[in-house]
């Protein structure tokens, strides 16, 4: 297995391992046993940085795991989008994959279609309806 695959693999059961309760149980209980074990070690400096750096460490490696999540989450709802559009009679293909335009390319598209929302409101005002494609 190559390494990207292995890391997908590995920070999904991670991210699955670290959402459930018992994990956070877990995590409750070392913070308990720091605290209580810290008349054992009279609070000492070397008490303090023991959970200092570990929770340092688990926060640094965390934040890798809640944006590969974030990530594979955000892509697989684009391509979720991305085949709604496609499959809807009326709706523009050229909207698929927009997540990889330039941001004046994105300013444009947003501009037109807040020019459609505005134009809608305005025929609402007027009594008609705004349930069908404004486009032939």
């Amino acid at each position: 297995m190559h390494a990207p695959a292995l890391y997908a693999r590995l920070a999904k059961q991670v991210a699955r391992l670290s959402g459930r309760p018992g994990t956070l149980a877990l995590a409750i209980g070392v913070v308990v046993a720091w605290v209580v074990s810290g008349p054992f070690f009279g609070y000492s400096d070397t008490w303090q940085l023991a959970i200092n750096t570990g929770t340092t460490i688990v926060t640094f490696l965390m934040v890798f795991l809640i944006q590969n999540t974030q990530n594979r989450d955000t892509e697989a709802i684009q391509v979720k989008l991305d085949e709604l559009i496609r499959a809807t009679r009326g709706a523009h293909n050229a909207l698929l994959d927009l997540e990889e335009l330039s941001e004046s390319d994105l300013d444009a598209f947003r501009a037109r279609y807040q020019k459609l929302a505005s134009n809608a409101r305005a025929e609402l005002e007027r009594g008609l309806q705004d349930t069908d494609s404004p486009e032939p």
